[in-house]
């Protein structure tokens, strides 16, 4: 039975405007287990989760904290690597409310916004004013100004940018007590009427300039801080840098208590504003130098003369790091300018005003390399090229995680940080390390800025591995003192580095620390256990070494993944997921609606592991069912588009395991009605052609299809697709198949003519057969032979609802007819992208061991009909001859699916084959119907409001003439009910252009 919650909670969350889960529903169970986690190895449920919308919701969750004497962990994007938001108090996340950019001043060069604007999307913003915002962390896509002031983010280019302290002018929020307040830049005057304010804020100012302004505390504070040539010193709380601000006070200048507040990791008080620095844009020439070296050690030499060029970013990628981004799809393109096998990658970047000046500046540093013989190869990247080096560079640690195996890479002692003409030294000795405890390790990121992240590859499923996990950092820190370091140079003190605050800083500078701590925050109101007083830094991990890891038996074969389990561990929390419209691409589209952390791909995968990881062993939950619903309710807007299989650095495939715990969830639960319905599609289909005038006019009438609609689950204003009258088998059986010969005159003769296998899809046969017609009769105009098997349907409406087994049956079917009749001169050509694609993807994990080989002979030579067509371009087979010369602009959206699995350049070149045809691509993710998903009644809301982010608006203020292509067919509907505009297949419109 669940027990009775708090009745303060329960008197709170009527009053409460945000959203408030505290109960043990298995809806609230799961939303605090999706809060349990971050970008660390720490896992801890919390106590609740608050989503506030205002100020006043801020207020309140302050004073019920201090009436119930609980404690606040203010969350951001969640992507802190050393636990910071990781705990068992009340979790208040920012992300959704907190995201209005409040106040733009150009010629002052600031702006001002809440704590839950993200990095990149502020600078989209900043753009039209030629200004931005320049702390920029590898997840910069998802970072958000919060969460950058709690760690004192920094970046890639903070050797000339500087880090968010550098740009950070003022901060208004919430103090403990849960009074507001406004830090910022005061001079003398000011600072006395603050020390005069008879309330906590005026205490603060008098305590903290107790503190600072003590000979005895300056002289400790100056002794056991890290070196001053470190820009990144962020262990503990940044007394050191406050000191410099109470001197510059003294010699008339300003002081600002926001130098103390950035890197505080939300323990002193709760931000809701910030005042940020803004910097002109840099020169639009970029290159980027590739050096690429035979060393570590060479690699960091480099690193010297690269600063001493007044280079914008000097970033390393090692060879492990290089040698897996080969297995994932956007990475392998990412690195396509590597040469031969460096040890090691140093990505050098320069700006200048022109190409002229561009060109002296990377010559000069060349010159210089090969002077001191170092480095072998030195290609250069341009301009918008460069984005592909970074790209691979900031996606390191999630390419990381894309291996076999217990042994993962850990974040350990990645954080330190030192001078960079230490650099060489202190990699030596901390690789020796490494090596004597026979680790595997990689090292990269910022060696400009003397920071490397080094991660050891641990097993931290074991009691061994734990202890092992403690040990690397416990005696690395001799070595990183011997240095004068910094613990923590940009991912925080968290709950992974507190306890060793002391050994690094001191014992009296550590006492000054908690006596911060207490001068802001008593009662430990906000984010107990960071910085200060943290636990053991091997306690509350993911994994318990106690639980051996379940063998869970699947439809899918996850060989491949390790099993199911180890596909969701894979997701490290990095929050790829969580980007915006505004950043792009697919990947996830219902967070993108929502922007509610339940719904983003790292939420899915997490719950997915939690219940794989056998839920009733003490994750919490409080009946025997509450994990598989907590589990389906987390699931619940996943529109399996596929996108994470791809964008997601660790290629975590959460369609694919949804549709597996559905399948479970069936077997234990019995499959729903709509649920059936739409798996068995085909059936009905078929079944409706029988009058497809009596469907059309149902579908047809407004009160009839609404009425209908309703009757099966499906929201009553969407419209539903026609059936053809007749489906397009039956067409293609009644001896039509030279109908393109009647219609379009005479065949052209190819001399190289072949033939071409069609895959007739269950979308296609009863509903978009004009588009199939016109496939056949193009490929018989242009002179080749079709060919059409009697196979059997895809299984993609089983594969959709979770009804595996099913789809498992017809993949064997098709695999079995095409495996004899599928070559490289005879391809299997396909119209509806998430038909064709599922014998590259699902069918290869569906077969049997004895189909498996059959299969991927079939997956290598099936093809989406615009990846055959451009191909047979390329080979000189179809010319633009054949087409007109009519000049008509394509806006082309593409299929999620295809996204994920193909590409969209051969659609456009296909499309784009015509003398005057120009193809541009849509900026949009899904299109939001993903199959059944905007038909059913829950979803529609939110389908449509993925439509609306970017792919409807771009399609309505196109004008009539322009052509809007979609290869989807609920694409193409989803876009007819969205903007009452009529979207083509590109075969439609390459028939419609045959001269």
């Amino acid at each position: 039975m669940f027990k009775i919650p708090n009745p303060s909670f329960t008197n709170f969350a009527n009053s409460f405007e945000g959203e408030f889960y505290y109960d043990e529903t298995a809806s609230h169970e799961g939303l605090k287990m999706v809060y349990a986690t971050d970008a660390s190895v720490y896992q801890e449920k919390p106590l609740a989760v608050a989503i506030p919308k205002t100020d006043e919701d801020v207020k309140k969750l302050i004073e019920l904290a201090n009436k119930e004497a609980f404690t606040i962990i203010p969350r951001a994007a969640g992507t802190s690597l050393a636990g910071q938001v990781v705990g068992s108090g009340m979790v208040v996340d920012i992300s959704k409310y907190f995201n209005k950019i409040i106040e733009v001043n150009k010629a002052e060069k600031w702006v001002r916004v809440q704590p839950g604007v993200i990095r990149n999307d502020l600078n989209a913003y900043l753009e039209p004013f030629a200004l931005l915002f320049g702390p920029e962390t590898s997840t910069a896509s998802r970072a958000m100004i919060g969460g950058m002031i709690g760690n004192n983010s920094c970046g890639l280019h903070s050797i000339i940018w500087g880090s968010v302290r550098e740009n950070l002018h003022e901060i208004k929020g919430f103090l403990s007590d849960g009074s507001e307040v406004v830090f910022g830049e005061i001079n003398q005057n000011t600072f006395e009427e603050k020390c005069s304010l008879q309330n906590l804020e005026g205490k603060i100012y008098r305590d903290i300039a107790e503190i600072i302004s003590s000979v005895e505390n300056q002289r400790e504070i100056e002794e056991g801080f890290p070196n001053k040539k470190i820009t990144r010193r962020n262990t503990g709380y940044a007394l050191d840098i406050l000191i410099d601000s109470w001197k510059a006070l003294q010699a008339g200048g300003s002081f600002n208590m926001c130098k103390l507040v950035a890197g505080s990791e939300g323990t002193l008080c709760f931000v809701a504003e910030a005042k940020l620095k803004l910097l002109d844009l840099p020169p639009k020439e970029v290159a980027l130098v590739a050096v690429h070296c035979n060393t570590m050690r060479e690699s960091l030499l480099v690193n010297l003369i690269a600063l001493n060029h007044n280079c914008s970013a000097s970033e390393l990628v090692d060879k492990l790091v290089l040698d897996l981004a080969k297995t994932n799809v956007e990475q392998a393109q990412n690195r396509s300018f590597v040469e031969g096998d460096p040890e090691a990658l140093l990505l050098v970047e320069f700006h200048a005003e022109t190409p002229e000046n561009l060109e002296e500046k990377t010559s000069k540093f060349i010159d210089n390399c090969q002077k001191d013989k170092l480095g072998y190869a030195f290609p250069i990247l341009r301009n918008d090229d460069c984005k592909k080096a970074w790209e691979m560079r900031k996606a390191v640690l999630g390419i990381l995680f894309n291996q076999k195996g217990d042994t993962i890479p850990t974040n350990l002692i990645e954080d330190a940080a030192v001078a960079p003409e230490d650099l060489p030294d202190y990699i030596d000795e901390i690789e020796i390390l490494l090596k004597k405890h026979q680790l595997d390790y990689s090292i990269a990121a910022h060696a400009g800025a003397g920071e490397l992240h080094v991660t050891p590859m641990m097993n931290l499923r074991n009691r061994a591995g734990k202890e092992l996990f403690r040990t690397i950092l416990v005696e690395s820190l001799p070595i990183l003192k011997k240095y004068n370091g910094s613990l923590s140079g940009e991912h925080g003190d968290g709950r992974l580095r507190g306890e060793f605050i002391p050994y690094m800083m001191g014992e009296k500078n550590y006492a000054l620390f908690k006596q911060v701590k207490h001068i802001f925050d008593p009662k430990n109101i906000f984010n107990k256990g960071k910085i200060t007083d943290s636990p053991t830094m091997n306690k509350f991990m993911r994994v318990d070494e106690e639980v051996k890891a379940p063998i869970i038996k699947t439809v899918f074969d996850f060989t491949d993944d390790e099993g199911i389990l180890k596909l969701a561990e894979k997701c490290i929390g990095s929050g790829d997921c969580r980007k915006t419209e505004i950043t792009g691409g697919t990947m996830c589209p219902s967070y993108m609606a929502t922007r509610a952390e339940k719904d983003s791909t790292r939420a899915r995968a997490n719950m997915l592991r939690y219940y794989y990881s056998n839920a009733d062993l003490g994750l919490g939950f409080s009946e025997k069912e509450s994990p598989q619903l907590a589990t389906k309710e987390v699931l619940n807007l996943c529109l399996s588009c596929k996108g994470c299989k791809t964008e997601c650095p660790s290629s975590v495939d959460v369609g694919k395991m949804k549709a597996e715990f559905l399948q479970e969830y069936y077997d234990k639960n019995g499959v729903p009605f709509r649920s059936k319905l739409i798996g068995n599609f085909t059936k009905m289909m078929k079944l409706a052609s029988i009058a497809p005038w009596a469907y059309n006019f149902i579908y047809n009438n407004s009160f009839l299809r609404k009425t209908a609609n309703i009757m099966v689950g499906f929201h009553p204003d969407r419209t539903m697709p026609h059936l053809a009258r007749e489906s397009l088998r039956k067409w293609w059986g009644k001896g039509k198949e030279a109908i393109g010969n009647s219609q379009r005159g005479e065949e052209i003769q190819n001399p190289k003519s072949k033939i071409v296998n069609i895959f007739i899809d269950e979308f296609t046969n009863y509903n978009d057969a004009e588009i199939g017609k016109k496939l056949i009769m193009l490929l018989q105009k242009l002179g080749y032979e079709v060919k059409i098997v009697n196979h059997v349907e895809s299984g993609r409406t089983y594969l959709s609802k979770g009804l595996v087994r099913e789809a498992q049956k017809l993949a064997i079917k098709n695999v079995e007819i095409f495996k004899d009749l599928i070559s490289e001169n005879t391809p299997l050509i396909g119209i509806e992208p998430s038909a064709i694609l599922t014998f590259r993807d699902e069918y290869l994990d569906l077969v049997p061991a004895n189909l498996k080989e059959a299969s991927k002979k079939i997956a290598k030579n099936s093809f989406l009909f615009e990846e055959w067509f451009a191909t047979e371009i390329e080979k000189g087979n179809i010319k633009k001859e054949l087409f007109t010369k009519e000049q008509r602009l394509i806006k082309l959206h593409g299929h999620c699916h295809q996204k994920a699995l193909s590409s969209l350049v051969p659609s456009k070149k296909a499309m784009a084959l015509p003398e005057n045809y120009e193809v541009q691509l849509i900026p949009s993710g899904c299109c939001g119907m993903a199959g059944s998903f905007g038909y059913e009644t829950e979803h529609y809301e939110v389908s449509m409001q993925i439509g609306e982010l970017v792919l409807f608006p771009t399609v309505r203020k196109q004008s009539e003439n322009v052509i809007i292509a979609a290869p989807g067919t609920s694409c193409r509907h989803q876009i007819l009910d969205g903007t009452g505009k009529i979207a083509k297949h590109p075969i439609e419109v390459l028939w419609e252009a045959l001269v």
